[in-house]
């Protein structure tokens, strides 16, 4: 099998960083590029369909010669200095700064990201490497009162060990850094599987900025690949946790595969997320916020604002502003002009989204903007009269879709809210802080918002949701020691103790 393949049809993305033929074609497995087992996959523009480049395609075999290498290299990275590992992290993200240009025109043209997106994206990143920098060089643990005189007694965190870690397509290289970041700095090696729509930014990248920077070989692999590989991370007796990112169908699967192997496994799932705009919202700026929330990257974020309710003495002004905001947002190719909303992933998400709603309207409700698209351009869409039994207020969008409902008191928008089996994050515009909060504290979610949009993702906050959204907080600063690591009880004493046994 060779890696020389075909000249990609668009201009090449072409710098030191990123010289394909350091990496197109390859897997990077024990620290270096090598030929995968299931072949190349080709990595096409969503805007134009033009060919980028290939990436290899990982096989359960690659995983499993993968979770060996990581195996073997990970105890001497562990046993590293913190502070030797802070350093890589640190390099690795002045490097993701200084190769910002060329890392943003590859987000934007194999995810469809518009630019604000993508430099939002790396700036996110380079944050995770920081925050990941600082957590090597934290307490690894505590002293505990002695149970007996004589005795020292502590709890210490110690890695997990090999950790895989499964992302999406829709933010691929801040999904990835999230996990890699806290996961390599505290000890551990990870296999990392980014989807195959997304190989480059999800996982190429990632292998050359910490390739760069020094990581030693063999503590991270990046292997992109389909359920078979990602099926294969999970049930690896040499993976200890899996960290999965995407829908919830395949969270349960995941979830269901891991707990049959008492693996540790944080899941971070799907989102029905609702933004309320109160009677004494400022309404101009709950529109402005619900418009970037619902249509920020084509609506294709789990924290997506997806059901918009609504106080019914300000419904139809709400509906005329956020319809007017849909209308004037531009539509086109992010990487040549100047626009707020780019293409959706593929054709296969278009016809999701154009289903949903051609159900909702046939169903009784109004379209107060879009509902129509072109190829992968879908226009950003408000629906109004939307209700509790149509498609748009029971299931995920992921696409720039707004529905509208209606409530008559906050008691009914907490209902509405609630009325879903996913809990990641809600937001609610109000003048009073106070109704804000007393409304917060009966929101099932793991995250909730006041005067913003729902769109939020920090490295030094805890993040996640409750029921489908997924086990909860799994991410974020005071998250990242909990979850990549585990306990281990040590006592000692300076004379054995005998028994009368």
């Amino acid at each position: 099998m060779t890696h020389r393949l075909e000249t990609p049809t668009a201009e090449r993305l072409e710098t030191e960083l990123m010289a394909p033929d350091r990496w197109e074609g390859r897997l990077w497995i024990g620290g270096s590029w090598q030929e995968p087992g299931g072949g190349t996959i080709e990595v096409r523009e969503p805007a134009t369909g033009e060919l980028l480049a290939h990436a290899g395609l990982a096989t359960a075999a690659d995983v499993s010669r993968a979770g060996e290498r990581a195996a073997e290299a990970q105890p001497g990275w562990a046993g590293t200095l913190g502070a030797d590992r802070a350093a890589v992290m640190r390099t690795a993200g002045l490097l993701l700064e200084q190769h910002s240009e060329e890392i943003s025109k590859w987000i934007v043209r194999e995810t469809g990201s518009v630019r604000l997106k993508a430099q939002w994206e790396i700036k996110a990143s380079f944050a995770e490497f920081m925050e990941a920098a600082a957590l090597a060089t934290q307490s690894s643990g505590e002293l505990l009162a002695p149970n007996e005189l004589g005795q020292t007694n502590l709890a210490r965190r110690l890695p997990i060990g090999v950790v895989g870690a499964i992302t999406p397509w829709n933010s691929p290289l801040v999904l990835a850094m999230r996990v890699l970041g806290p996961a390599l700095a505290l000890g551990n090696a990870v296999v990392l599987k980014p989807d195959p729509q997304t190989p480059v930014c999800g996982g190429v990248i990632l292998a050359r900025l910490l390739e760069e920077a020094g990581l030693p070989p063999g503590i991270l692999q990046v292997l992109p690949g389909g359920a078979s590989a990602g099926e294969a991370i999970v049930t690896d007796e040499r993976i200890g946790m899996v960290s999965f990112t995407g829908s919830t169908e395949a969270g349960r699967r995941v979830g269901a595969l891991a707990g049959a192997r008492l693996k540790k496994v944080s899941l971070e799932l799907g989102g029905n997320n609702a933004i309320i705009v109160l009677d004494d919202a400022d309404l101009e700026a709950a529109s402005s916020a619900a418009s970037f929330g619902a249509f920020f990257h084509q609506g294709q974020i789990c924290m997506t604002a997806g059901r918009h309710l609504v106080a019914e003495g300000v419904a139809e002004r709400y509906g005329e502003l956020l319809a007017a905001r849909a209308r004037a947002l531009a539509v086109g190719d992010p990487n040549t002009d100047d626009v707020s909303v780019g293409p959706m992933i593929n054709p296969t998400q278009v016809e999701r989204v154009d289903r949903i709603v051609r159900e909702t309207v046939a169903a009784g409700a109004t379209v107060l903007a879009g509902a129509t698209h072109e190829g992968l351009f879908y226009q950003p869409t408000v629906l109004d009269a939307v209700t509790e039994s149509m498609p748009a207020f029971a299931e995920e969008i992921f696409g720039p879709v707004a529905p509208i409902s209606v409530f008559a008191s906050d008691d009914d928008a907490i209902r509405l809210a609630n009325r879903t089996a996913y809990g990641l994050v809600a937001s609610v515009q109000t003048t009073s802080l106070s109704r804000g909060l007393a409304m917060a504290e009966q929101l099932r979610t793991g995250i909730v918002h006041i005067n913003d949009q729902t769109i939020a993702d920090f490295a030094n906050v805890p993040f996640g949701g409750i029921g489908a959204s997924g086990n909860g907080g799994r991410f974020g600063a005071p998250s990242n020691r909990e979850e990549f690591t585990q306990w281990q009880w040590v006592t000692f004493r300076e004379k054995q103790k005998t028994y009368t046994f």
